[in-house]
C-alpha cells in the first residue's frame, strides 16, 4: 500500500525544533519544561500589548494559488493571529501530488514565512515535507489531501505567560496558536481521514499582515 503523506506537525520530537519562539515570548523560558516551547532570550520593552481578539481585521485571500508555486494557497492578508494560524494550518494539511511538484509545494509554503530571519524557523516547516522520491511515489498513486479546520485558540501556557508579563509580546509580536481540525487523504483505490492538532508560532506586528514563524512543539491546550 502506498505510504501516506507525513502529517504536518504530528509526531515530531521537540528536540528537532529549532529555537524560535522569540524574543517577545522570553517570559515563556520559565515554562519551557512544561510547554516544550523553544525560546530565545532578549530584554523586554516596557510597553504593553493585549492579546488580540480572534476576529480577523482584514479580508482573507486564502485558497488562491500563488504564481509559480503550484496550487498552494497564498498567505492571506490577515492581522489576527488565530485566523492566520487557522489559514496556515489548512495550507499545511492540504496538498495534491497530481498537480504540484515537491519543489512547488515547498515554494508555496515558504511564501507564508516571516521575512525576519532571526525569528523564522523554516526548518521546522520544510522538514515535514516528504523528499522528492517519496513525493514522486505518492504522485504515482495520485495522493492528495484536504483539511477542515475546527477551531484555533491561544494555549493556556501562552495566555498565562502573557498575563504575567504583557510587555513580553511587544519585541517580536510572536503568538502561539493551537489549531485543531481534520485532514482527509485520498489515493488511487483508497483514502481516509483523521483528527489533527498543531501549534504554530505566528508573527503579527501592528499594522502588518501576519506571517508564519514556526511549527511549535506540543503545548498544554
Amino acid at each position: 500500500m502506498q505510504k501516506r503523506f507525513p502529517a504536518y506537525g504530528i509526531g515530531w520530537s521537540p528536540n528537532r525544533r529549532v529555537a524560535v519562539i522569540a524574543i517577545g515570548l522570553a517570559c515563556l523560558l520559565s515554562l519551557a519544561a512544561a510547554t516544550a516551547f523553544v525560546t530565545r532570550r532578549s530584554d523586554h520593552p516596557h510597553t504593553s500589548a493585549p492579546v488580540p481578539s480572534q476576529t480577523p481585521s482584514s479580508t482573507s485571500q486564502t485558497g488562491e494559488p500563488s504564481s509559480g508555486t503550484g496550487p498552494v494557497a497564498r498567505p492571506p492578508r490577515i492581522s489576527d493571529p488565530v485566523e492566520f494560524a487557522k489559514a496556515a494550518t489548512k495550507m499545511l494539511w492540504s496538498y495534491d501530488t497530481r498537480t504540484t511538484a515537491q519543489a512547488q509545494q515547498l515554494a508555496g509554503m515558504k511564501a507564508w514565512m516571516t521575512k525576519e530571519s532571526q525569528y523564522g524557523d523554516w526548518a521546522s516547516v520544510s522538514a515535514q515535507m516528504p523528499d522528492p522520491l517519496l513525493w514522486s511515489r505518492m504522485a504515482d498513486q495520485k495522493q492528495h489531501a484536504a483539511a477542515t479546520i475546527a477551531e484555533g485558540h491561544y494555549p493556556a501556557a501562552f495566555k498565562q505567560a502573557l498575563s504575567d508579563d504583557p510587555s513580553a509580546i511587544t519585541k517580536a509580536y510572536i503568538y502561539a496558536v493551537t489549531v485543531t481540525g481534520k485532514q482527509t487523504i485520498a489515493w488511487k483505490g483508497g483514502g481516509g481521514a483523521e483528527e489533527r492538532s498543531i501549534t504554530l508560532a505566528v508573527q503579527c506586528r501592528p499594522s502588518a499582515d501576519c506571517t508564519l514563524v514556526a511549527i511549535a512543539p506540543r503545548v498544554a491546550p
